[in-house]
């Protein structure tokens, strides 16, 4: 299993919007870069990500799974775009700020600060490890 962050504007789609779809989850689409695209393509079912809240809050907020494997994104004009499924798992007990994960050792190389504009980013398992403990959930 890999790791992975996904990134959105709460005011566009939030954690909430994200539990609301259920078990069935819903397409991660949009993503009109090609680095993230490419992400989204090493997606396994089963994989768990970050739900982070970007705009103003900037923190993991949750737990996600790959629900669906990369496929054409419905909402793309044309075929070089494809996009994954997730579906929520839980909220974090603690919501971990990009300040904190700047802070903490460890994190210093994660992508979401050497690459802060990508919005689905690779995350390794010793960077899943401590974000799920600043987080205080299970990893």
């Amino acid at each position: 299993m890999r790791h992975w962050l996904f990134k959105s504007e709460p005011s566009v789609w939030s954690w909430d919007d994200q539990v609301a779809k259920g078990d069935a989850g819903e397409e991660w689409d949009g993503v009109r870069n090609y680095q993230a695209r490419n992400v989204m393509r090493e997606m396994a079912l089963g994989d768990r990500g970050f739900f982070y809240h970007s705009q103003d809050q900037r923190a993991v907020v949750g737990i996600v799974e790959v629900c669906a494997e990369a496929h054409p994104d419905s909402t793309a004009d044309d075929d070089r775009w494809d996009c994954v499924d997730i579906r929520a798992l839980r909220p974090v007990a603690t919501p971990v700020t990009l300040a904190r994960i700047k802070a903490t050792d460890g994190l210093g190389d994660m992508a979401l600060i050497r690459q802060s504009r990508l919005s689905v980013q690779p995350v390794t398992p010793d960077e899943w490890r401590i974000v799920c403990a600043l987080a205080g959930v299970d990893p």
